[in-house]
């Protein structure tokens, strides 16, 4: 008899090294996060830094990580950096469930939650590696809404950057996450609402939500819903 695979929402991760730290509440691999079963593969050769960076030559590593995923359940595919956007068209060309790789395939949708003058506001891990073929945002009036925001120097980005990896504490996650959302809102009061890119920062939504009062989405409100809707 063939074994019934559970439904489970299948991650692909980053290379963490042979001790990786324990995935903390709001992270994508903590158990506590989702209210479903998670598993994860890791991309071969997918250190932080590479995919922050781009490398056209981790695709077919995604590629495979995917197909494994399939393979042991998944009925939905994310991913454990929002850089793997880079990737998803690849990634959702080689699998038959669905792939939602990074936060910022909500761009579309959030823009059209508040009115034109309104702001969206996109926390990443590195301002400098996002560029215009990551947002995928053709019309120019939606792209002005759109203003971006990074924690590269911060002791997240330091620590992720490294390889292997080394942990960072919560409150450094928050301090570098409060400290880049002042600046934004400074230079920017018509924000109304925040995308967090990085998959580090749901640790501290909580805190940022009640720190400035406006809605967050990052991508466990993606995979909360791919999840829901998959067969």
């Amino acid at each position: 008899m063939k074994t019934q695979l559970a439904r489970s929402l299948g991650i692909m991760n980053l290379e963490r090294g042979p001790s990786p730290p324990k995935p903390r509440l709001g992270n994508m691999l903590n158990p506590a996060t989702f209210d479903f079963p998670v598993i994860e593969e890791t991309v071969e050769g997918g250190w932080a830094d590479a995919v922050v960076r781009g490398n056209a030559a981790l695709e077919p590593a995604c590629i495979a990580a995917a197909k494994r995923l399939v393979e042991r359940g998944a009925v939905a595919i994310s991913a454990n950096c929002g850089f793997f956007m880079r990737h998803q068209a690849a990634v959702a060309a080689a699998v038959t469930v669905p792939v939602v790789l990074s936060s910022l395939l909500l761009l579309p949708t959030l823009l059209r939650q508040f009115p034109r003058p309104a702001k969206l506001a996109v926390l990443t891990a590195d301002s400098t590696h996002l560029g215009e073929d990551l947002l995928e945002i053709e019309n120019p009036e939606d792209r002005a809404r759109v203003v971006i925001g990074g924690i590269e120097g911060g002791a997240l980005w330091r620590n992720e950057m490294r390889r292997p990896p080394v942990p960072t504490t919560t409150a450094e996650i928050e301090e570098d996450v409060r400290e880049c959302i002042l600046r934004l809102r400074a230079a920017h009061p018509e924000i109304a609402s925040l995308l967090f890119e990085c998959t580090g920062f749901p640790a501290v939504a909580t805190e940022m939500r009640s720190l400035t009062g406006l809605p967050i989405y990052d991508v466990n409100t993606l995979c909360r819903m791919a999840f829901a809707s998959a067969a």
